[in-house]
């Protein structure tokens, strides 16, 4: 069906305050609030509260005006006219008027600074909806009566068919598509957001994210905040969360975190997981083993390049990275590394063994942050393989990890892009 407008749009800062008028033209009241049902695409007024201290609401149906100056009621009032507020209902300023709301063409989180408001009606009927929010600086100085000083700038609305309903009257509102829109956000401005959010509600949207978004984000974050989220959320969705992640970066979560409350989490992960990430753990904070991750692409000397590629189709969703690829013996004892790029040129049917390079720049497990730094430096390396004192490969640091433990006031992108861009992706 279609629906018309009629009598124009308003603000809904513009109708809070305004005297409510009866029939005769005398004052019962002013605009304290309204009050929506939000069963469709919009929702519909149902209600005006009028009182500070008074409970019930003055029906819609009783409304026969809405200006600038005024609310005209329409026949005498009278106290029995009056509505309770519905379980299915809520105030527009007291749970809705500065919400937050995400922003997916500015990857940020905004506010609601404003309401929009218009009268539309079918047959012989009509309604009050609220159509859109708005979410620009225009609102905000609207409400404070100084809109006449931005009028230049432009509207910023979003339309409430786009907006979420509330999962309950003090959530932050949603957009309808954010599966849809949340898939081409960038892990880092999911990140963004999220920081963005108050603290109560960090774990919870954390939460609504599938399981790989929630992932990518967390990483992204820095180390305080991912302890805040890990201790928010109950033990169950926290363990799964922390198997799914890199165990490094579960590591240094749950290194952060109370004894008790650690091993609590580890003992509700799958053994293995937990087990990779307690031996991370154990290493001292200022050695390569508490920098390193277990996640690197290791292959035997005897396979072919062709298979080679095969097992990295395999192996790459869970490795840290894929530039490089790590010959080891049957005891894990490295051999000899190679590139991505060499493996591809090479022919089809050679042997790791022959192809990778023999002499491999490596670090010892308890070798300091400063000098892991100095050679990822030195050879230009994107990662550099740990190992023991048998040569025995323990894991890899990747660069990113290491310029985010010398500054790590700045973020995973910031302090490893530059970088990357600036250096050979390979040198011996």
């Amino acid at each position: 069906m279609t629906m018309l407008a009629i009598n124009g749009e308003f603000y809904f800062s513009q109708l809070l305050g305004k005297p409510i008028l009866d029939a005769a033209g005398q004052p019962i009241g002013k605009v304290k609030d309204m009050v929506v049902k939000w069963d469709g695409a919009a929702p519909r007024v149902t209600g005006i509260k009028y009182g500070r201290n008074t409970q019930g609401l003055v029906p819609i149906k009783f409304v026969s005006e809405v200006n600038g100056k005024h609310i005209q009621l329409a026949g005498e009032f009278a106290p029995h006219v009056m509505i309770p507020l519905q379980d299915d209902e809520i105030y527009v300023r007291k749970w809705l008027l500065d919400k937050q709301i995400i922003d997916f063409k500015g990857s940020k989180l905004v506010r609601v600074n404003d309401i929009t408001l218009t009268w539309v009606a079918h047959e012989n009927q009509r309604a009050l909806v609220l159509v859109a929010v708005d979410i620009g600086l225009r609102g905000l100085f609207r409400r404070l009566g100084l809109e006449f000083l931005v009028k230049n700038m432009v509207h910023n609305f979003i339309g409430w068919q786009f907006i979420k309903p509330l999962e309950n009257r003090t959530s932050s509102l949603q957009l309808s598509r954010d599966k849809e829109q949340f898939s081409q956000l960038h892990p880092a401005d999911i990140a963004d957001i999220v920081e963005q959010l108050d603290y109560n509600s960090r774990a919870s949207f954390i939460k609504n994210l599938d399981s790989r978004q929630a992932i990518e984000a967390l990483s992204e974050m820095d180390l305080d905040t991912q302890i805040e989220i890990i201790t928010q959320m109950d033990q169950e969705q926290a363990s799964d969360l922390l198997e799914d992640m890199p165990p490094d970066e579960a590591a240094d979560i749950l290194g952060e975190l109370p004894d008790e409350k650690s091993q609590e989490l580890l003992s509700l992960m799958e053994s293995d997981d937990a087990e990779e990430v307690q031996e991370l753990m154990n290493y001292p904070d200022d050695t390569a083993g508490a920098l390193m991750t277990t996640e690197y692409i290791g292959l035997s000397a005897n396979i072919t390049a062709e298979e080679a590629i095969e097992k990295i189709r395999e192996l790459a969703p869970t490795a840290e990275t894929i530039y490089y690829i790590y010959v080891l013996d049957d005891k894990a004892t490295l051999l000899g590394a190679l590139s991505l790029r060499e493996l591809i040129l090479a022919s089809p049917q050679a042997n790791l063994g022959i192809i990778m390079h023999e002499k491999v720049i490596y670090i010892r497990y308890d070798d300091s942050h400063r000098k892991v730094a100095d050679i990822i430096h030195k050879y230009g390396l994107l990662a550099v393989p740990v190992v023991d004192e048998q040569s025995t490969m323990l894991g890899i640091i990747t660069v990113d990890d290491v310029l985010e433990t010398l500054i790590p006031e700045r973020g995973r992108g910031d302090v490893s892009s530059g970088y990357i861009v600036n250096r050979r992706l390979w040198r011996w």
